[in-house]
């Protein structure tokens, strides 16, 4: 099927309209696999290591448990490990992938082009993953005209936002229900000591990574389970150092919630 009009697919594992996991990122997972690096990865693919990270960070956030698992070194070239759990949604991936080129070859050998070219559309869809932490929906706390919906993050980790009482009932949100938790990076505040009793969300971890911009600078906080915080912060904040331990606070009305 290589010739110019040819029937082709492009395989995207995804939730609701998030996607998941496609070629360049299974790619990436086997080439850590082989490298041991997530810098050596993507040199290989001819990635930025910031590209190769932030794709990292989205597959170990949006599954239920980590894909890789990655010790601090920065571009220089810290170790990093493929799951198990990695190492199954590889073979799921390749497995998937195997059956949709026989079925689309067997499409081929039967129809016409122009007839098959109506039956599949690109899956593909681009989307910032930054914070999205995907968990399970544990408590509904109804408060008039709007709810608390609490989120199981795994590993100890709960979340927590709040919305319209309408817009829980149009995402169908139930207790046991998947659903996502998508996070502006600018909505993550940090600090290096314990902050004083509030409503907000209150997390604790370790900063990972820091890249400092001219005016901001981004911080990567490591949660439980693998998962990470991305924060915007001013570039003179203190105490935000790598290694160094943080609080995470995050206003529930920030948190916007995405189902399948």
């Amino acid at each position: 099927m290589s010739g110019t009009g040819d029937l082709s697919a492009s395989l995207v594992l995804r939730r609701g309209a998030l996607a998941r996991v496609g070629l360049e990122r299974i790619a990436l997972v086997e080439a850590v696999a082989e490298l041991g690096s997530i810098s050596a990865a993507a040199k290989r693919l001819a990635l930025s290591y910031k590209g190769a990270w932030d794709a990292v960070q989205a597959l170990n956030n949006l599954f239920d448990a980590p894909l890789i698992a990655a010790s601090a070194g920065g571009k220089s070239g810290g170790a990093a490990q493929v799951t198990p759990r990695g190492h199954a949604v590889i073979k799921a991936f390749r497995d998937m992938e195997r059956e949709v080129g026989a079925a689309l070859s067997r499409l081929e050998a039967g129809l016409a082009a122009e007839e098959g070219s109506d039956l599949f559309w690109s899956l593909g869809l681009r989307t910032s993953a930054r914070n999205a932490l995907r968990g399970v929906v544990v408590a509904l706390v109804p408060a008039g005209v709007t709810v608390e919906v609490r989120l199981d993050l795994g590993g100890g980790l709960e979340i927590a936002s709040v919305i319209t009482r309408r817009s829980a009932e149009e995402l169908g949100l139930a207790v046991g229900r998947p659903a996502v938790a998508l996070i502006k990076s600018s909505f993550v505040r940090l600090s290096a000591t314990p902050p004083a009793a509030s409503g907000d969300n209150r997390l604790s971890g370790q900063v990972f990574d820091r890249e400092d911009g001219e005016a901001a600078s981004e911080v990567v906080v490591a949660l439980a389970e693998g998962k990470t915080l991305v924060a915007t912060v001013a570039r003179d904040a203190a105490g935000l150092a790598p290694g160094a331990t943080v609080h995470v606070l995050i206003a529930p009305s920030d948190v916007i919630l995405a189902v399948d």
